[in-house]
């Protein structure tokens, strides 16, 4: 049975879907914004936020909420991490993928997570220490031991390409060894996908706490690994992810520590 907070979480990702899907009739006319170099925001991601804080704020006031177009609101020990449309130039060029992500940590650790494909109707959910669950269905990740035959998946540096000489190194030491590589362009649904068995893993640089907080949880909920490049748990602050089962995680690790010593 699925927790509270991952039914408030939930219904906020159904909300958010309702206002990207409305929007994509029109995406031709929406205002598009260069927030940095290469990173753009439309009106749809503000208002898919706006109808998802609506949501968490009904069923909890006193919480604080972390959003990736709004910032920080509130104080408190409960957190809602917040990314309303992870895959935005995917949804400006009408590419059929993208999500919704959103997390509720307690104290720093994420707690319950929910990643929403719209386009697919996929609910990923997941709370700690009760599993992952696609469409209520639980999920685990892919019982892949080693980099032979192993499908990846990965993404540019696109905000900070001044890494990309050594994003270019780990691609060619993960390649050389792995079945094949892709590139969806959204965070969220890479880390979903790990959990599912989809994918058998995937290193991704320079992230924000709001892309990978619900789907770190869930591919640890799923009987995965996360960690960041230096094989730690420090991930959510550093942006730099590898995430895959238990046993090949360290494999990918290595090869990543090595191209960044080159």
């Amino acid at each position: 049975m699925a927790k509270p907070a991952v039914n408030i979480g939930v219904r906020a990702a159904r909300a958010a879907a309702r206002v990207l899907i409305r929007m994509l009739n029109r995406n031709q006319q929406l205002t598009v914004v260069e927030k940095q170099r290469n990173d753009f925001v439309t009106e749809a991601d503000k208002a898919a936020e706006q109808a998802i804080i609506y949501e968490i704020k009904k069923a909890y006031p006193d919480h604080a909420i972390m959003a990736e177009e709004s910032g920080k609101q509130g104080e408190s020990d409960y957190c809602w991490i917040i990314d309303p449309l992870d895959g935005t130039q995917n949804f400006i060029h009408d590419l059929p993928h993208y999500a919704i992500s959103i997390a509720l940590a307690h104290k720093g650790r994420p707690e319950h997570g929910v990643i929403y494909d719209p386009v697919r109707d996929e609910m990923f959910t997941a709370s700690r220490g009760d599993g992952a669950y696609l469409n209520d269905r639980r999920i685990r990740v892919a019982d892949r031991k080693t980099l032979d035959g192993a499908l990846l998946a990965t993404a540019f540096p696109f905000r900070k390409r001044e890494r990309m000489g050594t994003y270019i190194e780990m691609f060619q030491a993960l390649f050389e060894k792995a079945s094949d590589v892709r590139r969806g362009g959204s965070a969220a649904l890479d880390l979903a996908y790990v959990a599912a068995g989809r994918l058998d893993g995937y290193w991704e640089m320079g992230l924000s706490p709001w892309d990978l907080a619900a789907g770190a949880l869930m591919v640890e909920e799923a009987g995965g690994s996360c960690m960041d490049f230096k094989g730690g748990r420090d991930y959510l602050d550093s942006g730099d992810i590898i995430a895959a089962s238990v046993r090949l995680t360290p494999s990918i690790q290595r090869d990543v520590a090595n191209a960044i010593r080159k």
